[in-house]
Parts: structure tokens; C-alpha cells; sequence
């Protein structure tokens, strides 16, 4: 009789491995401890069931606390159960070379038992429908220590993993908390940020950037509004203390209109950036334009000034909002009266491309302060009429409506304000 180890030769597994684990077991189940003290086998009704459905099967046991064979162990395994001496045999499969009729499978192992340890040798075990599941079940009951600290260990080490990798996380989630509007400077920390995470503190940070650039100029916008809303103020508070002045109404009027004017500008400018993709719809710019312009005639006569409108026949419809393009324009109309000579004209033009020219005959603008006209409450002096935000407003205004507003020179002298609006496809 011989054996041929597992990996000596070419092995084919066949479907009667899958029998096994449930043949071992039910070995197992059969240990018994005698009464001279000594391990025997004695088949349950289950091993003596499969014995019956399997008369090839056999199966040995070997003590080695008493390194005695179990009594009911076949002779013919006893072979398999000796150790060599340089080899020591944990687990394997084998077959008998002698067999000759189809090649049986057999199991050697060294098990742990509740009577001890064992070397158990089986051969000649056969199929059965649920041995997959028994298989299965075996399996995960032998390896289970193994399985418990395999997740023990991939725990602890997701949990440090995961807790390393979240500071940055967390050093952003403190930044946060710091920031509020009185410190939109401050930038949450990208240090050792993961990248996954990194567009989104970058995009947070971007948005930062625009929030503190806007309170910015929110800040210095009501900052100089302010300071330019105290001096109407001053000379309302001190012309209330001489009411028997003969232009008492008059003056009153003018200041009272003056303070008004300011503050509708400022709103007019509020009410579009904070509702600017709702209200941008299609605007015949011809007729807001002409709307604008009939209600500025009247004041243009009452300086002794004219005003002509001219716009092509057929309508122009733009992407705008009615009252902000209305206010662009009244605020150029209101420039260009102030700049206009007595007797002049003002001339009130739009051009089929989506343009408005208000043209002036006045003293022009410099190079030099055609950038500078734009921005709040700037003036040539302090002799120039005016709040010094009608310019400022315009500008702001068209850069909310997706629009352009610049200066150009007019001809034979005098500025030309004009306005670039985006078309609809309204005909």
C-alpha cells in the first residue's frame, strides 16, 4: 500500500471533496472516550447511515496524548496516520495507489476536538446534495478566528486611516466657523486636503473671494452714500431754521428732491442685483428708451435746453429689465443736461444693433477720467453738479444686465454716452 500526496502529482478535484467536511464531522461526532480511558469510535446513527450509503468509506483516528489508534479505526488507514519524521502532517489529500477500482479521494487532518487532539485519516467518501452548504459552514467555523481578527484588524486600521485623513476635514470645518461677514477675508485651509475634497474647498474658497470682493464694495458704496446723504441733510436741518427765506418752498423742494433722487438710485441699484435672474426679460428698447426721454423733455425746456429722440421703426428688443434700463437712461439724460450748454441740444439715439447714444455738447470727457467717471461719487470738483452715483449706478447696473456703457467723444465736441444692450430673438 502507498500513498501520493497532495502536489506530487497533477490533483483533479471532483465533486466527492465536497463530502469532507460533513464525513469528518460526522468521524467526530463518534469519538468517544471508553471506560479503560481510552478514545474509541462508536458510529453514531448518522455515520452509520452514510456507512450504509457508502460502503467504501473508511475512516481511523490516532491519539496522540496516548499515541494509541481509536478502536473501530480501519487497518488499511493506519499507514496514512504515521508520521515521518522529517515531515509533520497538519493537512492533506491523498489516494492509495493499490485502489483498483475508481480513484477514491482521501482527507487527512489534525483537528482540535472537545476530547482532545486527533489525526483523522478518511477515504472513499462520497457526494451529497447538501454538501456545498456543510462545505461552506465548515469552512467559515474553522477559519471564523481568522475572519474575526482579519476584520478586527482592518477596522482598527480603516478607523486610523480614516481618522488621519479627516483632519484636514475637520482643521477646514474650524476655519468655517470662524468666517462670517465681518471676516470674509479669512480662506478655509487646503493643507493635506484629500483630493477628492480639494475642488470643493477650492470652489469654497473662490466663493469667499467673490463674497468678500462684493461686501467690499457694498461697504464702501453705503459708506459714501452716507457721507454724501449727510450734506443734503445738513442744508435741510439748516434751512428749516430760517423758514421767512422768500425761496423757503422752493429750496426745500429741491433738497427734499435731491435726498429722494440719492436714495432711489441706490435702491434701484439693490432691488436688480438681488433679484437680477428673475427680472431680466425681453424689453422693447426703443420704447423705454422714448418713455424715458418724453418725461426728461419737459425739464430739458425748463433749463432752456432741447431734447431730440430718434430711433429706427421697427422695435428692438433687448435682454433688460424695464425700470433698471429706464434709470441707465434717465441717469445719461440727467448727465447730459447738466453738461449741455444753454440753448444746446441733446440728441437721444437708438440704432437697430441694440445701442443707445446720449450725445452732449458740453465740454467732453478727459481720457484720463473716463475710467474715473464710473465710480462712486467721483467728480471733477467740487463745483460739479450733482450726487457723483448717477455714472456709478449705470455702470453697475449694465454689468448686471449683461450689457456695456462707455464714452466716446462727440463730434465738433462734448461726450457721447453709449449704451451696448444684448438682443432677444423676440421680432
Amino acid at each position: 500500500m502507498s500513498m501520493l500526496l497532495a502536489g506530487l502529482k497533477p490533483w483533479k478535484v471532483t465533486l466527492d471533496d465536497f463530502g469532507k467536511f460533513r464525513t469528518r464531522d460526522l468521524v467526530i461526532d463518534s469519538l468517544v472516550i471508553g471506560d479503560d480511558n481510552m478514545l474509541r469510535l462508536n458510529p453514531t446513527p448518522d455515520l452509520q447511515d452514510e456507512m450504509k450509503r457508502v460502503p467504501t468509506l473508511k475512516f481511523a483516528v490516532f491519539d496522540p496524548s496516548q499515541r494509541r489508534y481509536a478502536q473501530g479505526s480501519s487497518p488499511d488507514l493506519i499507514p496514512a496516520l504515521t508520521e515521518h519524521p522529517s515531515i509533520k502532517m497538519v493537512a492533506m489529500d491523498f489516494f492509495m495507489a493499490d485502489d483498483l477500482g475508481p480513484r477514491s479521494t482521501g482527507y487527512l487532518d489534525s483537528i482540535e476536538t472537545a476530547l482532545g487532539p486527533i489525526r483523522l485519516a478518511m477515504y472513499g467518501f462520497r457526494f451529497r446534495w447538501d454538501d456545498p452548504i456543510w462545505t461552506l459552514e465548515a469552512q467559515l467555523r474553522d477559519q471564523s478566528p481568522y475572519l474575526v481578527a482579519a476584520v478586527l484588524l482592518s477596522s482598527v486600521a480603516s478607523w486610523i486611516a480614516v481618522r488621519r485623513g479627516l483632519i484636514p476635514l475637520r482643521a477646514a470645518a474650524e476655519g468655517a466657523t470662524r468666517i462670517d461677514m465681518n471676516s470674509l477675508n479669512q480662506r478655509l485651509p487646503d493643507r493635506d486636503v484629500p483630493s477628492e475634497v480639494m475642488p470643493l474647498v477650492g470652489a469654497v474658497n473662490d466663493a469667499l473671494i467673490r463674497l468678500d470682493a462684493g461686501s467690499g464694495r457694498l461697504r464702501r458704496f453705503m459708506a459714501n452714500a452716507a457721507h454724501e446723504l449727510r450734506t443734503p441733510l445738513a442744508i435741510l436741518n439748516a434751512r428749516l431754521s430760517a423758514p421767512e427765506e422768500p425761496t423757503f418752498k422752493k429750496d426745500l423742494k429741491r433738497d427734499v428732491r435731491r435726498a429722494r433722487h440719492i436714495v432711489e438710485q441706490l435702491l434701484a441699484t439693490t432691488r436688480l442685483g438681488e433679484r437680477s435672474a428673475e427680472i431680466i426679460q425681453g424689453v422693447d428698447l426703443a420704447a423705454a428708451v422714448k418713455t424715458v426721454a418724453t418725461d426728461a423733455a419737459i425739464l430739458a425746456i425748463k433749463n432752456r435746453r432741447r431734447l431730440e429722440f430718434d430711433a429706427p421703426p421697427a422695435p428692438v428688443f433687448v435682454k433688460a429689465n424695464g425700470p433698471a434700463l429706464e434709470s441707465v437712461v434717465a441717469n445719461l439724460i440727467d448727465n447730459a443736461l447738466r453738461a449741455e450748454p444753454e440753448g444746446g441740444t441733446i440728441i437721444v439715439r437708438v440704432i437697430q444693433d441694440a445701442t443707445v447714444e446720449v450725445i452732449d455738447h458740453g465740454e467732453g470727457v478727459a481720457g484720463d477720467d473716463r475710467e474715473m467717471i464710473f465710480e462712486p461719487f467721483w467728480r471733477k470738483s467740487e463745483a460739479t453738479p450733482g450726487s457723483g452715483l448717477g455714472l456709478a449706478i449705470a455702470k453697475e447696473l449694465m454689468e448686471t444686465l449683461g450689457g456695456r456703457i462707455w464714452i466716446e467723444d462727440t463730434l465738433g465736441g462734448g461726450a457721447t454716452f453709449k449704451l451696448s444692450f444684448s438682443r432677444t430673438g423676440f421680432i
